[in-house]
């Protein structure tokens, strides 16, 4: 098993995306995919696209994200790539639902982030487990559910 302390660079780095590049071409990169929410874990154990198992553990400072390179050897690279994430839009009608949304989502321990009035809920689960817990915000017009971004 590969151990991982740390992370060397960034795909997007000119350097480093040019050798990756040539890696690629030749079949030398191989990836680590996960899931948004792994990218806050600093110690995991995962296998790569080609089957290379790998150990992970990191200092509190850093955290895994997409392009983060792990490796970058003469003839191989391990490179992270994280997996599309799905947000849930939901719009509070007034400042009071505002507030009790707030609460719900926070009482709940979502990962949530915000569009300027909307707050979006992070989908780690069926989008319908999360309206379940909204019913009676939504039902009664509280609180106004959008489309679903990715």
């Amino acid at each position: 098993m590969l151990q991982f302390s740390t992370i060397l660079a960034s795909a997007s780095a000119p350097s480093v995306h040019d050798r990756l590049h040539e890696l690629d071409h030749l079949g030398g990169v191989e990836y680590i995919l996960l899931s948004p929410k792994d990218t806050a874990r600093r110690r995991l154990r995962v296998t790569t696209d080609k089957g290379t198992c790998c150990g992970i553990a990191l200092p509190r400072g850093e955290r895994l994200y997409n392009g983060a390179v792990l490796a970058l050897e003469e003839s191989r690279a391990i490179v992270v790539r994280v997996a599309s994430e799905s947000w849930l839009r939901l719009r509070p009608t007034s400042p009071a639902d505002a507030v009790r949304l707030g609460y719900h989502a926070g009482n709940l321990h979502w990962r949530v982030r915000f569009d300027g009035e909307d707050l979006l809920v992070a989908l780690e689960g069926p989008e319908e487990d999360y309206l379940a817990r909204l019913t009676g915000l939504v039902d009664e017009g509280r609180v106004v559910v959008g489309t679903t971004e990715t």
